[in-house]
This record gives C-alpha cells, sequence and structure tokens, in this order.
C-alpha cells in the first residue's frame, strides 16, 4: 500500500525545518545559478514563479535575475478558495506581506491583479513542491491550488514547461499521487537538472 501522502508530507517538511538559514541561503544563490542556466528560461518572455517561504528552497535571487533579463514574472496571490490570481514582480518593493487567516504569511505582487487566467500566457511556470519522483510526479503541500493552476493550463491548451524547485534530497524515487496529478518537465536543485518524458 502506498503511504499516505500526509506522512509523506510531514516528513519532507521535517527535514526543511532542520535546515539552518546558511544551508537556505547557499541553496538559494545554486538553485538560482542551475535554473538560469536551462534553455526554457533562457527563451521566456513570461514566468509564472512563486516568492520561497521560510525553508522553501529560495527563489528571490531567481526572480531578480529574470526580471533584470526583462522577462515577465508573475507571482501569484491566494485566494479566499485557495485559487490563484496573479500579479507582476517588478522587484522586492513589488511584494507585499498578506496575512491568510491563521494559516500562513505570503509575499505577493502588491500592484494589479491580472485574474488567474494570466497563468496561461507564461512560457514557464515555477512549481512549489515538496518532491518529486523518477516520474516526474510532483508531491505539493496539499493547498490544491496548483492542481488548480495545472488544471486551467490544461483546459487552455497551454503548454508551458512546469518545472519544480528542489534541495537534493527531495528528488525520490516515488511519491504517493491521485489520477488529478501531473507530470513535471523538469526538477532543479542545488546540484544539477533533472528532465523527465515530456507530460
Amino acid at each position: 500500500m502506498e503511504p499516505d501522502k500526509r506522512v509523506v508530507r510531514r516528513r519532507f517538511l521535517a527535514a526543511r525545518n532542520a535546515l539552518t538559514p546558511a544551508d537556505v541561503t547557499n541553496a538559494a544563490s545554486a538553485l538560482a545559478e542551475r535554473a538560469l542556466r536551462l534553455p526554457e528560461l533562457a527563451h521566456a518572455r513570461t514566468v509564472a514563479a512563486y516568492v520561497s517561504v521560510g525553508t522553501e528552497p529560495g527563489t528571490l535571487a531567481l526572480l531578480d535575475a529574470l526580471h533584470a533579463r526583462g522577462v515577465r514574472v508573475l507571482l501569484p496571490a491566494l485566494l479566499d478558495d485557495n485559487d490563484l490570481d496573479w500579479g507582476e514582480y517588478t522587484g522586492e518593493d513589488s511584494l507585499t506581506r498578506v496575512q491568510h487567516g491563521g494559516k500562513m504569511t505570503l509575499l505577493e505582487p502588491a500592484g494589479e491583479r491580472l485574474g488567474p487566467q494570466a497563468v496561461t500566457g507564461a512560457d514557464v511556470v515555477l512549481l512549489p513542491g515538496l518532491a518529486v519522483d523518477a516520474r516526474g510526479m510532483r508531491l505539493g503541500r496539499g493547498g490544491g491550488s496548483y492542481d488548480r493552476v495545472l488544471a486551467r493550463l490544461e483546459r487552455a491548451g497551454a503548454r508551458p514547461a512546469l518545472v519544480v524547485l528542489l534541495y537534493d534530497t527531495e528528488v525520490v524515487t516515488r511519491v504517493p499521487e491521485e489520477p488529478h496529478d501531473r507530470p513535471v518537465h523538469a526538477v532543479v536543485t542545488p546540484s544539477g537538472v533533472r528532465r523527465f518524458s515530456a507530460p
């Protein structure tokens, strides 16, 4: 029997919570360097990304580098129903700290909201996750926000490159999956890039 997703999530979150600030900073720098070499990002005009929180693999260095290249960077804003709206990133001063009920505080775009459909115009979507397996199946945090994003892309016939940013230890043999889960194209870790067959 496959392990329960909640149990597996707790294990990966516990490992992340044991990381030091130096671990997170060093990994973020290496991740940005690796990701920026991806051909998909080199040719992208619009990238949908996210702002990392806590001990998540850091994304700010990557967001700044993409913006400096002239890439349009879209960031999510969490809606009350856990769906995602989008806004543009133009530097750290374009972010605002938003408290979502008793759940969490996120850094979100402070400017104009572009609507949930805005993600369908992205050439690359950088997805958060806790792990990816050898088939390219991603284990998310369980809120369902990115399941909605992937379903929206599919309905729109949009085919962006789907890339997950993780720590090296989070690329595993297998993660539990459900029928709605979709594989990704690639995972970037501080030590390298792993590609999967096109979903």
